[in-house]
């Protein structure tokens, strides 16, 4: 199974280095995702490992029973270093190390309708073209105020072709004048 890549995500520094090393540690996919699970499904780990008033021994042992062997010593790293509550953002940067790696642009799109399937796959085949990736994953996301049109966003760039975005810029346009 496939992770779902947390794009969403805005990632501090800090937590864009652990993510790089998470990454470079070459765990087993099947490793990270169980331990993003795990996370996921007790959010009061993050809690635990986050508290200031329980030992340091006390969390390390949580992580010794809880966790996979592969990635403990990454965990207790990151615990003792007192980063654990950048977990998410933590391996938000991991899942972006691996779209790198495979080339993999992640890509919104805001519109007031969804695409059609041959629109859709236009724009994915556009965004390889423009940024040189293997593979463009769109995300959709409707918002009625955009009044028609769409804006896609990949990387830095936005390209605002909805008609609120129009309008915008022929405001602009008439009251320089």
């Amino acid at each position: 199974m496939k992770t779902q890549t947390t794009t969403d995500v805005r990632c501090s520094s800090t937590a864009a280095g652990y993510g790089r090393v998470l990454y470079e540690l070459n765990l087993p996919e099947e490793t990270v995702r169980k331990t993003r699970e795990i996370f996921e499904e007790v959010p009061q780990l993050t809690d635990i490992f986050t508290n200031p008033t329980i030992a340091l021994k006390k969390k390390l042992s949580v992580i010794d029973r809880v966790f996979p062997q592969e990635i403990r010593n990454f965990l207790k790293t990151a615990c003792k270093y007192q980063r654990m509550d950048l977990i998410k953002e933590i391996f938000a940067a991991y899942d972006r190390c691996v779209d790198e790696q495979g080339k993999v642009l992640n890509a919104v799109l805001i519109c007031t309708t969804p695409p059609s399937e041959d629109q859709k796959k236009g724009m994915e085949a556009f965004l390889c073209r423009k940024y040189g990736a293997g593979e463009a994953r769109i995300k959709i996301r409707r918002d009625d105020t955009l009044l028609g049109g769409f804006i896609l966003r990949a990387g830095s760039d936005e390209y605002d072709w909805s008609m609120k975005g129009r309008l915008n810029r022929l405001k602009e346009t008439l009251t320089w004048r």
